[in-house]
């Protein structure tokens, strides 16, 4: 009789999760170059694609375009679960990776998705005014270079303006530690040049939420350079960036704690725009 309560239990936890799940649909590997761009490079075509996650029977969700980690050199696009079932949309992104080609293409092709996204959402039900850009670690660089780095998206037509926040998880604000190497840097060594987002501070960026681990345990300087970022951007002008560093938690870590902070701060600026 016990064994026969625990199936009735297991089954209907299974049915409950099929009734949450039915109320979204996961469509992958979308190209983001057009055709011509994909005919023309195998390795486009092969990795720069991404996974869309939305909420069925819903209008006007919100996205978030959420690259993946892996320091520009490994990663594969990926839907946090810490996002789904939350009535928002969520974009996995794939893109070219060091050494096959140079770091900086990484963020070519996170403009050209993040393009692909303002042209498309609305095709879904979303609502081209509430496209966040957000990742973990290498992901958080590639989000905050398409941000503030305005020539990008530039060249799609699209003003990074239009974003409706920036959510880097303990992404680099300087130049990518992948692209010094590539240079002969040492890690510890930094630069500031158009490879780092915090080069391109201005007032008129959309909000910033820049999130850390604890600054004794993250890689190198990552939180330092994150508080750099903060104070150059009100130095600059810009009223809305904040700062978490989540005490006692290490680089990886630190992005589980920080999934509530990106959808509040989602709640938070569609209440602004809705």
């Amino acid at each position: 009789m016990k064994k026969f309560f625990a199936f009735l239990i297991l089954l209907f936890i299974s049915m409950q999760i099929f009734a949450q799940n039915k109320d979204y649909q996961t469509i992958a590997n979308i190209h983001y170059y057009d055709e011509t761009t994909n005919k023309s490079d195998i390795y486009i075509n092969e990795r720069c694609v991404l996974d869309i996650y939305i909420p069925k029977n819903v209008k006007n969700f919100s996205t978030v375009i959420w690259f993946h980690g892996g320091g520009l050199t490994g990663g594969n696009k990926e839907i946090p679960k810490y996002l789904q079932e939350k009535g928002i949309a969520v974009i996995g992104v794939n893109y070219r990776l060091s050494p096959k080609v140079n770091a900086a293409k990484a963020i070519d092709d996170a403009a050209a998705a993040t393009a692909w996204v303002f042209k498309n959402i609305k095709n879904y039900g979303g609502n081209e005014n509430l496209i966040f850009i957000s990742g973990h670690s290498a992901g958080g660089y590639l989000a905050s270079m398409v941000a503030l780095n305005k020539d990008y998206l530039a060249k799609y037509n699209i003003d990074a303006n239009q974003l409706a926040a920036i959510i880097p998880f303990s992404g680099h604000a300087i130049t990518h530690f992948t692209i010094r190497k590539e240079r002969g840097f040492p890690d510890y060594k930094p630069q500031i040049d158009e490879f780092a987002p915090i080069y391109f501070v201005r007032a008129d960026a959309p909000p910033m939420l820049l999130i850390t681990g604890d600054r004794e345990l993250e890689l190198l300087g990552r939180y330092e350079e994150n508080a750099y970022m903060l104070r150059m951007m009100k130095l600059a002008g810009h009223k809305q960036t904040t700062l978490y560093e989540l005490q006692g938690y290490d680089h990886g870590g630190m992005a589980e704690p920080a999934f509530p902070l990106l959808l509040k701060e989602i709640k938070r600026i569609e209440k602004q725009k809705k």
